[in-house]
């Protein structure tokens, strides 16, 4: 996909995406909605959703709202995509799942991968946005900036 076009695939995205949540401040609700919107609007989005900081494990991540595929049950923090993501406080972007140290495989289809870090508006971890492809090298820097953005603007209120 070229780069106008996913930017501007991104524009609609967001601007549905905050038509819709406008004045939503349940955060299930929300990650339920960014997780369709965004899987429907991306071809190459295999796998779209959140993996949630258990509040009665702090140091694990909890699968969330999706869609796609089965998704792993739990993931702990510094583990994996997502749990580097959580630890780090840093988006991951992984061109090549396969040669990331610890990678965990809930889908063996999965090739490339982003994971987003999702604060709320005290600067809290809540959940890690996580969207996988089929394809190597599916993301870049048009969908870090732009999912980082709409990650900020939808949940850190």
């Amino acid at each position: 996909m070229q780069a106008d076009q996913k930017k501007a695939l991104y524009e609609e995205a967001t601007k549905e995406l905050v038509s819709i949540t406008e004045g939503e401040t349940n955060v299930t609700a929300l990650m339920a909605t960014v997780s369709c919107i965004l899987s429907e609007k991306f071809d190459y989005y295999f796998w779209t959703g959140f993996y949630v900081v258990d509040p009665n494990k702090q140091n694990e991540l909890v699968v969330g709202p999706y869609q796609g595929t089965l998704g792993c049950l739990r993931i702990p923090i510094g583990r994996g995509v997502c749990g580097t993501a959580a630890s780090t406080l840093e988006t991951q972007l992984v061109a090549d799942v396969h040669v990331f140290p610890g990678h965990i495989a809930c889908d063996s289809r999965s090739n490339s991968e982003i994971v987003v870090p999702v604060v709320n508006a005290d600067g809290q971890l809540i959940a890690v946005l996580d969207v996988d492809s089929v394809e190597l090298n599916s993301f870049d820097e048009i969908d870090r900036v732009e999912l980082e953005t709409l990650m900020q603007r939808i949940f850190a209120q």
